[in-house]
């Protein structure tokens, strides 16, 4: 896949506060893809250090994984965005404590098919026309957006709106969080995204930059 550009951002690991302890039992870990890679690696490294214990890495974003946290479901939850006041109420009124671990910055990239050869670069303002609210049935083709790009069809993939991913790229692109067409192919699960890209020439999508690296040369 071919890089277009890519914006940092803060990820975070949000640990629960003395649910669990000893070297038996069960860690269960749910919620940023982004921050996935991480923990995959760390949760490996801990499992050699103590195999009795069962630990579960899932990605349902960063909203599902803080939604699971506050109900009790999981022990720690990646995030790659701050936790809001109302998650953290949630997890006060459930009697949940916790501390917030920042453990990395991550990049978010934007990506093109690496067939596609008109594309060189994007700015931010062609990003928030093919990506505001009101782009939605309407920017449907690359020539739409510049003139001089092709006349072909404008497919595009993001993480769904339970991703800090998806939360930080309407913030900073569209201008106010969670402002999005919807007509795209949304997946909490990067590499779909990537797949997607990989497979369509006329595709345009955004995930972590982790998962650019690992198949760049797709």
């Amino acid at each position: 896949m071919k890089r277009l550009v890519i914006i940092f951002v803060g990820s975070a690991l949000i640990a629960a506060c003395g649910q669990r302890t000893g070297i038996s039992g069960r860690v269960a870990i749910d919620g940023s893809s982004t921050v996935y890679p991480i923990t995959e690696a760390v949760a490996e490294e801990f499992l050699r250090e103590q195999p009795r214990v069962r630990v579960t890495v899932g990605t349902s974003g960063s909203g599902g994984g803080f939604q699971k946290f506050a109900a009790g479901e999981i022990d720690i939850s990646d995030a790659s965005r701050p936790i809001k006041q109302s998650e953290i109420e949630k997890a006060e009124a459930n009697g949940i404590h916790f501390i917030e671990l920042p453990v990395a910055f991550d990049g978010l990239s934007v990506v093109v098919n690496p067939e596609n050869d008109w594309v060189d670069y994007m700015t931010v303002e062609e990003l928030r026309t093919i990506w505001e609210p009101e782009a939605q049935g309407t920017i449907t083709r690359w020539n739409q957006v510049d003139d001089s790009w092709p006349d072909r069809e404008l497919n595009l993939y993001g993480p769904g709106v339970a991703s800090g991913t998806f939360d930080y790229f309407t913030t900073a692109v569209v201008g106010r969080e969670g402002a999005s067409r919807g007509d795209y192919t949304a997946s909490e699960d990067d590499n779909v995204l990537v797949q997607g890209v990989a497979g369509d020439m006329n595709a345009l999508g955004f995930f972590g930059f982790a998962y650019y690296h690992e198949n760049q040369d797709t």
